[in-house]
């Protein structure tokens, strides 16, 4: 019984992330059927607006970084199932995504708006293509341990996990954090910035590189000389540049 919870737990929790990350999308894009976006949401004077939104973003940033670290993940287990750690952090980021989509200020002052066809096109178009290089990485280094169903289904089956191994497939040969790079793409790639697109670009882009810093450290505590070569080796957003 315990095992199916488990297994029934971690598909629901999979599902509540997936459906918090494509809204992330449509939410930044400013898709116009969602009820709220990037651009539409709680009216408010704009500097209390700003305090609100870098708020929310720093609400997520926190959740999305104390409770990846080891420390706090080897005092979480011992309240909550190990087979469900990984998938209740990912509901956990869910929430605090719907928390800033419920509660989004927009700041609707345009920094920049292209109205030539070919340029916005090419715009969205790099636009999708941060999205896409977000998802097919995370197949590329394992989707479903990444989002917790992996380790629900080896509780299931009563399995043990393979030690963990150095790869470095596809878009980790040409740099080392290629989801960070797609949410960087998507989040900046659009022909119509506002001040509340750039707060939401800007303070995310601020945790993701502070987020970065943490998790290069883990992975050395993890795997030593192996990754600090690869860092050596291969750029952090850009081929080439940041190499350590």
């Amino acid at each position: 019984m315990n095992r199916t919870f488990s297994m029934a737990a971690a598909l629901a929790c999979y599902a509540a992330f997936f459906a918090a990350f494509v809204y992330f999308a449509g939410f930044v894009a400013g898709f116009p059927a969602l009820p709220t976006h990037v651009d539409k949401g709680i009216a408010a004077p704009p500097a209390v607006a700003a305090i609100v939104d870098l708020g929310l973003i720093a609400l997520f940033g926190i959740q999305h970084s104390v409770m990846a670290r080891p420390g706090f993940k080897q005092a979480w287990t011992r309240i909550v199932p190990p087979q469900l750690e990984r998938s209740i952090y990912c509901l956990a980021a869910s929430l605090a995504l719907a928390v800033m989509f419920v509660f989004w200020c927009p700041i609707p002052a345009v920094l920049w708006d292209v109205t030539d066809p070919l340029l916005r096109a090419l715009l969205w178009a790099v636009f999708g293509l941060g999205f896409a290089i977000v998802f097919i990485s995370t197949w590329l280094i394992s989707h479903f341990e990444l989002f917790g169903l992996a380790q629900a289904w080896r509780h299931f089956r009563g399995t043990e996990a393979a030690p963990p191994t150095f790869r470095t497939p596809a878009f980790y040969r040409a740099v080392r954090h290629p989801i960070y790079l797609g949410f960087f793409l998507a989040m900046w790639a659009t022909p119509h910035m506002t001040v509340g697109h750039m707060v939401l670009a800007g303070g995310l882009t601020l945790y993701l590189l502070v987020g970065i810093h943490y998790e290069e450290r883990d992975l050395v505590a993890n795997f030593g000389t192996q990754y600090e070569d690869y860092r050596r080796r291969v750029g952090m957003l850009i081929p080439g540049l940041g190499r350590r």
